[in-house]
């Protein structure tokens, strides 16, 4: 039944640009579907792992930028008289080598920082984002530094003599929608796997599980790589939505944005991310409308999130799970 139910929400889901026609609101809709993606991502690391990464923004910016300079093309001098460059490619190559490179990323940051757990693990996780958002200031050679890259192409896919663009916002809410039934299905495959009982074995017990035979760094890198391969697609569909990237993207509130949707919807569950994310992404465009002072906005915001934290402190999907099965629990006599 849940299959059917969920093929049914994806086709009301794509609907959607069919009968909505103000585009504000597709965008409001296309930015909370990449940060879900990212939600999705960081979920694995956090809820399936038990792995606190305050810099996950990182591979979130990584992928952006990559995807951005290789369909740009650029020109670096590595030496006075040593010039390396890249031709400009299809933005659906530069897309796959901005996954790529996020998810090589991961595995490097995984392999050096599993080495730590807990504040320490924290403690590089945020180290390293700071350290790409300096690279991306101060690189301006490659990344143009504050003045931004820009005019970066729109996705567009040739199927024979028919091209489809990705320029309008309709074709753009359905890449990212597409984008991300298939994050999920791959999480979905990765949790229920053998990988996946042995990553929320050592989220449970650690020491348990290493003492029964579970590589715990090995799955753990596994989660990293995967991890950062999402974060870095939801970057590369951000940087080709809104065609400009900064270093503003590295900014650490895009992080507490992405852990704010896992926390509130329910980490280490498969929905929570999705539920989260809808409704934190879409909050502050609905509280902006209602507000009348930015402050005013913000203090809502900030209020609603401590109330769904201190009265769902599991998160948003497992109470609503655990209010249903006490609702089936239920005697006749008492209905």
């Amino acid at each position: 039944m849940s299959r059917y139910l969920s093929f049914v929400l994806v086709a009301a889901l794509a609907s959607v640009p069919l009968w909505l026609h103000d585009f504000y609101v597709l965008h409001v809709l296309i930015t909370t579907g990449i940060f879900i993606i990212a939600a999705m991502s960081l979920n694995l690391l956090l809820g399936f792992t038990g792995q606190l990464s305050l810099g996950h923004v990182a591979f979130f910016g990584i992928g952006a930028y990559t995807s951005a300079l290789v369909s740009l093309g650029f020109e670096i001098h590595v030496l006075p008289d040593v010039t390396v460059g890249l031709a400009p490619k299809p933005v659906w190559f530069a897309m796959l080598a901005g996954i790529a490179v996020a998810g090589l990323t991961g595995y490097a940051i995984g392999k050096l920082s599993f080495r730590v757990r807990g504040a320490y693990f924290v403690i590089v996780s945020i180290s390293f984002a700071e350290v790409v958002r300096l690279v991306a200031v101060n690189w301006v050679e490659l990344t143009q530094g504050p003045m931004a890259l820009n005019n970066i192409p729109a996705l567009t896919l040739g199927i024979g003599p028919i091209e489809l663009s990705f320029l309008r916002k309709p074709s753009f809410y359905l890449l990212v929608l597409a984008a991300m039934v298939v994050c999920y299905i791959i999480i979905v495959r990765l949790v229920t796997s053998r990988a996946g009982r042995a990553m929320i074995a050592l989220r449970e017990n650690e020491s348990l599980a290493m003492s029964v035979g579970i590589d715990v760094t090995r799955y753990l890198v596994i989660a990293t790589i995967v991890s950062a391969a999402m974060a870095g697609m939801a970057g590369a569909l951000y940087t080709h939505y809104i065609r400009i990237v900064d270093p503003d993207i590295f900014l650490f509130i895009y992080t507490v944005t992405m852990v704010i949707m896992v926390i509130t919807g329910g980490k280490g569950t498969l929905t929570g991310p999705l539920v989260g994310g809808a409704i934190f992404g879409i909050l502050p465009e609905v509280l902006r409308a209602m507000a009348i002072r930015p402050e005013v906005q913000w203090i809502i915001y900030g209020v609603l999130m401590v109330l769904v934290v201190y009265f769902l402190p599991e998160g948003i999907v497992p109470a609503i799970k655990r209010s249903l099965a006490g609702w089936k629990r239920r005697p006749v006599d008492a209905l």
